[in-house]
């Protein structure tokens, strides 16, 4: 089998499947350090990083040019390398089934292009037993060779926090496991090659699979808590964002605020675990109770949006609603999974126009992923109420006053709810504006 010294020494390659927004920065970390493919079946991504643009924002111009790495759509060159690291997205369906196509689909091509000796790793959240149950036969029927024979597999889940400047995937300890001794020594050597801050070696990739997807399980939870609590304190006429600042000053509390929870992480991996609990004849009820909560909050906001809007004496049907945000978190361009859609379809079924401004997403990717057409502050006019759905950096320049210029006068107040609780509601509020946060 490949070893981590032929790997340093440039002996072997290291090929990356999937170059998103956890593959793309692993991969620059080791290009620096051993030679590296990078493969992805997007043509024009592998066109964009070839001239050195990173669309997810992750890597700047120059941490393209710092390091080397071999792009290509070209799945027979897998065949170079004998250290492979599987990082496509493993999404869910719209029944909130897990959709492992993706990486079955990847797991196919290098079944098909397997060098013997080599070490399959991945890094996709699955749930536990996805690796040895689904991917090695699929490894095996495609390229006719025996696992822990001819080759090996092994298992790291990634831990990548897009647009997080801190805590990059050298900075985050790596959980690693592999399916022998050997395979977990070859595997915990080889990303010690660019993981500062260490690895923790899991005794089996199964517990390295459950380890991932309870991660982003805990924090779903946690958040769902939040969401609860926002809800309630909201009927009570209760400030949510007072009561967490309050409560934050106990040694500890754990601070989490309410909010959308979409992305490609926090709102999927949960359903991979209750899945699994399905299967083996357990039905989740604490995490799926969490799930049902964050699911529902896009649908609460827009409800909360139109009692406002009664409230401020406008007329709901034929309202205009500016909705500032529409990626899944600040200051990411990525639109998976983003619960701000929620929103536009809720208030749609009662008869309000929405426009959405984000300076932040594509809107190539924004019109072909949900048929949403991003305008132009200018260009979106006057406005019966404003949601500040998402908090990028780019609209700290969004005043009050600015807002109040935004909500055009007569017929009613213009109404601004504040979904991340970024504004000071005094200063809205000075402005004539009727004001609401989660």
């Amino acid at each position: 089998m490949v070893t981590a010294e032929q790997i340093r020494t440039k002996q072997a390659k290291i090929a990356l499947v999937g170059l998103g927004y956890v593959g793309l920065p692993l991969a620059a970390a080791f290009g620096r350090k051993a030679d590296v493919v990078g493969l992805d079946i997007s043509a024009r991504k592998i066109d964009e990083l070839k001239r050195g643009f990173d669309a997810t924002g992750e890597l700047t111009v120059e941490d393209l040019a710092s390091t080397t790495i071999d792009y290509t759509t070209d799945a027979t060159r897998i065949h170079e390398a004998t250290f492979i690291i599987v990082t496509v997205p493993t999404p869910i369906d719209d029944h909130q089934k897990p959709d492992l196509s993706p990486v079955v689909s990847a797991s196919r091509a290098i079944g098909q292009n397997l060098a013997r000796g080599s070490i399959v790793v991945y890094e996709s959240t699955v749930y536990p037993g996805v690796t040895e149950d689904i991917c090695v036969p699929i490894l095996e029927a495609e390229s006719g060779l025996q696992c822990g024979i001819d080759f090996k597999v092994g298992y790291s889940p990634e831990r990548i926090n897009p647009g997080d400047k801190v805590h990059t995937v050298d900075k985050i300890v790596k959980v690693v496991a592999g399916q022998d001794a050997e395979t977990l020594e070859t595997v915990a050597q080889v990303y010690e090659m660019v993981v500062t801050a260490g690895v923790h070696r899991a005794p089996t990739i199964k517990v390295a699979e459950a380890a991932k997807v309870i991660e982003n399980t805990q924090r779903d939870l946690n958040i769902a808590l939040m969401n609860e609590l926002a809800i309630i304190f909201n009927k009570m006429d209760i400030s949510s964002k007072d009561v967490l600042v309050a409560a934050g000053t106990k040694w500890n509390f754990l601070k989490f605020s309410p909010g959308l929870v979409g992305g490609h992480c926090i709102g999927v991996d949960p359903y991979y675990l209750t899945y699994k609990a399905e299967e083996i004849g357990y039905q989740s009820q604490v995490i799926l109770a969490g799930r049902r909560i964050n699911d529902g909050m896009g649908k609460y906001v827009a409800e909360m949006t139109v009692k406002k809007l009664i409230r401020a004496g406008k007329a709901v049907k034929g309202a205009r609603v500016l909705v500032l945000g529409l990626t899944f978190k600040e200051n990411v361009p990525d639109i998976r999974n983003t619960k701000v859609v929620d929103i536009l379809a809720e208030l749609k079924e009662y008869g309000v126009e929405t426009l959405v401004h984000d300076p932040v997403a594509s809107s190539e990717e924004a019109m072909h992923a949900y048929g949403i057409e991003l305008l132009s502050l200018e260009a979106a006019g006057e406005v019966d109420a404003v949601i500040w759905a998402v908090a990028h950096e780019q609209f700290a320049g969004i005043t009050a006053e600015r807002l109040k210029g935004l909500c055009r006068n007569g017929n009613g107040c213009g109404v601004v709810m504040d979904v991340k609780a970024v504004l000071d509601r005094g200063e809205v509020e000075g402005q004539g504006l009727k004001y609401w946060c989660l």
